[in-house]
């Protein structure tokens, strides 16, 4: 087994799971540490629990609760399993509501309601996505308890307060964009919960708060590659990304240009606009 450790936050730690257990591997008792539900992506394995017995195969759950002891078996898999797990803080359960029983359920089939927020966050984990890996996370244990206890919460009408709340928490993402800013310090800063502030955010501004500031930075970042002549690395850095390849493929993704070939396009090289207006359809 190797675990690898794609996001970790206060309350929000992600990590990818990848066993290549098979029948000849004796199976051994283990226990949940903490609150945590882990989407297969790949492959199979049994699971036994509290005296009961289950396979998972891809999109299924497996759900843990602190002090649950279980057993993950291979006696008819060979091809192993991966999956991406997502360990909450007891206050981010107790947030999203639904009680214990959510986290006694063990396992869940395929649902089409999680698989596509699992390969969502598959997405974000491989950089094919602008939402935050937070944001993924916390969107998929919302959907899971929802459906586990029956209850989904539909979010009111956003009072003047609420919204205003939300401009001024756009306002602050996008001063403090060039600094490491999650979900957690965003919503601590607007004076609300992570799940009330990502759905009020995202309801009165349109786009998730790491969106926000994703396309904050790329503004920014475009602004200085038109004015100034400072070395792409430092134009990444000074705008919030941390590494150049990331703000690479972040920018092309934006602009359909490279950063350096959108400087040249600034600096009066309309070639390279005019390619990339003649070439849509």
């Amino acid at each position: 087994m190797t675990a690898t450790t794609i996001y970790k936050g206060g309350s929000l730690t992600v990590m990818d799971y990848r066993c290549d257990a098979g029948p000849q591997d004796a199976p051994y008792p283990e226990v949940h540490g903490g609150y945590s539900v882990s989407y297969v992506r790949k492959g199979s394995f049994g699971l036994r629990s509290r005296g009961a017995s289950f396979e998972l195969v891809a999109g299924s759950l497996m759900v843990g609760c602190p002090g649950d002891e279980y057993l993950c078996t291979h006696d008819h898999h060979v091809c192993g399993d991966e999956c991406l797990s997502f360990q909450l803080s007891a206050e981010w359960v107790e947030a999203l509501g639904g009680g214990q029983k959510p986290w006694r359920s063990l396992s869940l089939p395929p649902l089409p309601q999680l698989v596509v927020l699992g390969e969502l966050a598959q997405a974000v984990a491989d950089g094919g996505s602008d939402i935050g890996m937070d944001e993924a996370g916390l969107l998929f244990a919302a959907r899971f308890v929802e459906l586990v206890s029956g209850h989904r919460r539909t979010p009111p009408a956003a009072p003047p307060r609420d919204r205003r709340r939300a401009v001024e928490a756009a306002l602050w993402l996008d001063a403090n964009s060039p600094s490491e800013v999650d979900l957690e310090r965003a919503a601590r800063e607007a004076g609300l919960s992570p799940f009330h502030f990502l759905r009020l955010f995202a309801k009165v501004v349109g786009v998730t708060p790491h969106q926000y500031l994703l396309r904050s930075r790329l503004r920014h970042a475009a602004r200085l590659l038109a004015d100034e002549d400072r070395a792409i690395t430092d134009v990444a850095l000074d705008v919030g990304f941390a590494d150049l390849s990331n703000f690479v493929r972040s920018f092309h993704r934006a602009a359909g240009v490279s950063p350096g070939g959108f400087r040249r396009a600034a600096k009066g090289d309309r070639k390279i606009l005019q390619e990339k207006i003649a070439a849509r359809p």
